[in-house]
Order: C-alpha cells, then structure tokens, then sequence
C-alpha cells in the first residue's frame, strides 16, 4: 500500500507547486488509485501529479472529506479529464454534478478492499481507516470532528498504526501515545510540538512524499 501527498502547504520534492490545501493518492493491490481530496486549485494539483507520474484518468475513486474549497479546488478539474470515477462525499455536502457516480457518506462505509470511510463525522467531515500490514493507517483532512473522534472511529477496523493529514487546532498530545506514525500536513497548528514530543515517529509532510506500508 502507498500514500503519495500530492497538495500540501509545502513540498519535500523539488518541481512541485505548494498551496494552501490537501490532496493524497491512495494506491492499494488489485485496485484503481484512490484520490483523497482535491487541494484548493486544478492547476497545481495537476500539475503535481505530472511531475509525480500520476495519471488523472486512472484515478478510480475520490473522497472529498469535507466541503471546503482547500479540498475541493481540484475536483473539477479532475472530473473534467476522468468522467468514470466513483465519488465519496460527506451526506451533507451540497454539490452540483450531475450525471455522475456520487455516493453520499453518512454512516461508516467500505470504499474498497481495506479501505473505509469514517463516516460524516459531527456533521461535517469523513476520514479514511486503511488496512495495512502494519495496521490501521488513518487520512485526515482537516480533522474538524477532532483526532479523537476520528481515531475512536477508524479504531473499530484494527488497531491504529499512525495518522497522515490535517489536524487543525489539535493539542490532546497523549491521544498520538500509541501511534508508531505521526505526519501532521496542511493546517495542523502545532507541528513543532509534535515533533518535539515524538522525535522518532514524526514525518515531515509535503507535496511529494511518498509511504509505502
């Protein structure tokens, strides 16, 4: 299994563009890619996944984790280029695309082999709970429900190995105890404190980076 950060605030490969926004590609055995997220513009996120050999029309599902524009910005564009992708979005995200695969997230859903939506968490986002062979790998957005509830969520599928994404204001440090991965992107307020707590289980984030587990 491999997670590539494709749209980030910053970037840890030289060539690709930065904004304020997050888009990752979830590629797991015997499935079409997965794209969690949109980042806020087309231009940079195609242009990204150019220089990271994506190809946008292979792309077999996206999940949008919530409706604001720093997730959302790429999505027509994507959909412009891939018109057969299976769409996951949060029950209440108004959005207008008609004639296309859209399915609605309010419970705790399987998108695919391994991989599964949190559900709209608190009436505003969904996250991913990945299986790996390391166990649960969790991808945020924006983490506004809270980690806590994200992670309480996502721990009914295994045991949580770690937590790639934004985590906005989060400071309940001691939640992260267990984890063995901590890669906090895009709006997470407090890296440098994350770093300095869990030196050997931080990543640094950015456009580019590339995990395989």
């Amino acid at each position: 299994m491999k997670i590539t950060v494709v749209y980030d605030n910053r970037a840890v490969k030289p060539g690709l563009g930065t904004g304020w926004g997050f888009s990752s590609l979830v590629e797991t055995d015997n499935e079409p890619p997965l794209l969690f997220d949109t980042g806020a513009d087309g231009a940079t996120l195609l242009h990204n996944m150019n220089q990271l050999g994506i190809d946008p029309s292979r792309i077999g599902t996206i999940v949008i984790s919530h409706h604001h524009y720093d997730h959302t910005g790429g999505l027509s564009d994507i959909i412009d280029i891939n018109e057969d992708a299976k769409i996951y979005i949060p029950a209440s995200m108004a959005v207008s695309l008609q004639d296309r695969n859209i399915v609605r997230v309010g419970q705790t859903t399987q998108i695919s082999d391994g991989v599964f939506s949190t559900g709209e968490l608190k009436g505003i986002e969904q996250a991913l709970a990945i299986k790996t062979s390391q166990g649960i790998v969790v991808v945020t957005g924006c983490s506004h429900p809270g980690v806590g509830e994200i992670l309480d969520t996502a721990s009914q599928y295994g045991k949580i190995y770690g937590i790639i994404g934004g985590l906005h204001g989060f400071h309940d440090f001691g939640r992260l105890e267990g984890l063995s991965l901590i890669c906090p992107c895009h709006c997470t307020q407090y890296k440098s404190e994350l770093k300095s707590l869990f030196p050997s289980r931080y990543l640094s984030c950015g456009a580019g980076l590339e995990l395989e587990l």
